[in-house]
């Protein structure tokens, strides 16, 4: 059943245009839903729709008289759909290859499942009244699934993983420690967030933790991160390649990061560059997982941009 449905509908064998096109798709509208789902909770609209899966008791969208944060809920409730509908685009064309590449299939397949359980947790969220440790740990799952479609787009242009290391033992070694230091940076960010004042609505609670604290808390393992960010970057212009593009991205979006973080902290948490500062967050962990992701010489593959059969 499953090959002539294959055939019926024309899917790929190999990796074409349009693995690759819905899988850097996938990663931009991850991306994307963080930045509107940070626009929800920012504009104190994250009771703009006070009941889920409706928008109302009466209604699936937002009505006129909900004003400006029904609408603002509710666009970000469409985006997740359109999420959706891209997550599962992208697991059919990956079907007639799930098994000579499970490289790409099995973390796409994860996005999928890890999408809608973001919509269960959002409606969950909402029903509660927006824990704050549930509504930080909807931000967590993002940034997971932002590195699982980093996975798919690096595989599907790169090609599958090889056995052969690109990058001596040493470097793998800090390469991981960095991406340890970045998940504690975004979990102590989480926190820190949770126990400021943009709560996603008036009336919800706070984590109850120390905000100043937690900002200079915050602050230590970031600024280490880019100090051994900075010294795998000098590391890798001798090996040049993958690695080395992906360390000055990475080290590009760590020192934009951290003005963006400084400043938000002596102006006051303004809107704007919060909500910059999420989606900042989650492109760190994008291009942390590139980095990671060239430490390993990819396998040559064919080119299957005409292949149907």
């Amino acid at each position: 059943m499953k090959a002539v449905f294959a055939r019926l509908f024309g899917l790929p064998t190999a990796v074409d245009a349009r693995v690759r096109s819905f899988a850097v798709a996938s990663l931009v509208v991850q991306i994307l839903i963080v930045a509107t789902g940070g626009a929800v909770r920012l504009t104190g609209s994250g009771l703009g729709c006070p009941t889920w899966p409706l928008c109302t008791d009466d209604s699936l969208v937002a009505t006129p008289e909900m004003g400006v944060h029904g609408a603002v809920e509710f666009g970000n409730r469409l985006l997740s759909i359109i999420v959706g509908i891209i997550a599962v685009i992208l697991v059919v064309l990956l079907i007639r290859m799930a098994r000579q590449r499970r490289d790409l299939f099995v973390p796409a397949l994860l996005v999928l499942v890890g999408t809608v359980v973001q919509g269960i947790i959002g409606g969950i969220s909402v029903r509660i009244r927006l824990d704050p440790f549930l509504v930080g740990s909807h931000f967590i799952i993002s940034a997971a699934l932002v590195a699982l479609a980093t996975v798919v787009v690096y595989r599907a242009f790169a090609g599958p993983r090889g056995e052969e290391w690109s990058a001596p033992a040493w470097l793998r070694i800090v390469t991981h420690v960095t991406s340890l230091l970045v998940a504690i940076t975004v979990i102590v960010g989480v926190l820190t967030t949770g126990s400021g004042p943009h709560a996603g609505d008036s009336t919800a609670d706070r984590n109850g933790l120390n905000p100043e604290l937690l900002q200079h808390v915050h602050s230590w393992p970031a600024y280490v991160t880019f100090a051994v960010s900075l010294a795998l970057l000098i590391a890798s212009f001798r090996r040049g390649g993958r690695l080395r593009r992906f360390l000055i991205v990475l080290v590009a979006i760590e020192v934009v990061q951290i003005i963006v973080g400084v400043t938000q902290s002596r102006l006051g948490l303004p809107e704007l560059l919060v909500g910059v500062h999420m989606v900042l967050a989650v492109c760190l962990v994008s291009a942390m997982t590139a980095v990671v992701l060239s430490l390993r010489a990819a396998l040559p593959v064919a080119d299957g941009s005409s292949s149907t059969h």
